[in-house]
């Protein structure tokens, strides 16, 4: 386990040093220019009538402040080894430290994902469990049907219809917002709903399978309530390929987080990484983009540590 654990620790340091590279080029090889739009926005106050106002020689000079006169992979170098000591920069438009703005924003985007991740397992894994326990009955069908509108159904239209009903019409919670218990309802539910039905959909086909197993028939045959053998011995087997769906889903809602955060008017990761893009702050959009691959690749880790826990016979040499 020891060396399977450290193979997977190396091949994830592989995959951010990738993903790094892959989100500096993008950013680098936008057409846009970040320096003159800089200037644009901070001269006198407010953006020039025209380009001609600002000079060559104060682009040059903000270039070079930035290090972005420097070759390519001189500048990618740079961000991982300071990355590697904590230092990811400063914004270009506030001079704020990122890891600051991260610090400070990260505990709502995790406290979302946890939230939708919470739904989404015990909503998917009752109604997959319940689908498969009445199989073929209108209970079935129906949340089925629930579910495959769940998986169809985007995030951004759910949580505005979410929002309309629950927030603007009945007003049982806030649209918009953040602060209270109430305001995480309408994004943890639109977040979790998608994942529940994923959930759901995997949980009844494993447990159908399952359930027709001969070590299910044994159990019956001594006696055993069909609680318990739902519960204690075919939902513990049925629940190991699910594991594998709820670690991606957690990372997948870290990275869904943008969209969510946005609609709901909330801070967080996501919401920074937006305003980041449209502002052309090159570190703020690396950093953030790193933390969200970081903990995607910790999410699948500990789904694969959590396999052995599920089920003994797993063995990594």
């Amino acid at each position: 386990m020891r060396q399977y654990i450290n193979r997977r620790l190396l091949l994830s340091i592989l995959v951010l040093l990738g993903v790094s590279l892959l989100v500096f080029l993008v950013l680098h090889f936008m057409p846009v220019d970040p320096v003159r739009e800089l200037l644009m926005q901070h001269q006198t106050g407010t953006a020039p009538t025209t380009e001609g106002t600002i000079s060559d020689a104060q682009i040059a000079e903000l270039r070079k402040q930035m290090g972005l006169d420097q070759p390519l992979y001189i500048q990618f170098a740079r961000f991982v080894w300071n990355a590697l000591h904590g230092d990811f920069g400063q914004s270009w438009r506030n001079k704020r430290a990122v890891i600051t703005m991260i610090a400070k924003n990260a505990p709502d985007t995790i406290e979302l994902s946890l939230a939708g991740l919470a739904i989404s397992i015990t909503l998917g894994v009752v109604l997959g469990t319940v689908a498969a326990v009445k199989q073929n009955t209108a209970f079935d069908t129906v949340s089925m049907i629930l579910a495959v509108g769940g998986v169809c159904a985007p995030s951004f239209w759910l949580g505005l219809m979410l929002m309309m009903v629950f927030g603007l019409k009945l007003g049982w919670f806030p649209p918009i917002g953040s602060g209270t218990w109430r305001h995480l309802v309408l994004p943890a539910v639109t977040m979790g709903l998608g994942g529940a039905a994923l959930v759901a959909r995997l949980t009844r086909a494993n447990m159908v399978e399952v359930l027709r197993m001969e070590y299910i028939t044994t159990a019956r045959s001594k006696g055993l309530s069909e609680r318990i053998v739902v519960a204690k011995h075919a939902l513990r087997n049925a629940m190991i390929p699910v594991v594998t769906v709820v670690g991606l889903s957690l990372g997948h809602m870290l990275g869904g987080s943008v969209i969510i955060e946005n609609v709901f008017g909330r801070p967080g990761l996501g919401r920074i990484a937006v305003d980041a893009i449209w502002e052309k702050d090159y570190p703020v959009v690396q950093t953030t983009v790193l933390m969200m691959a970081i903990s995607y690749v910790i999410a699948n880790l500990l789904v694969d540590i959590l396999y052995g826990t599920l089920d003994p016979r797993i063995r990594y040499s």
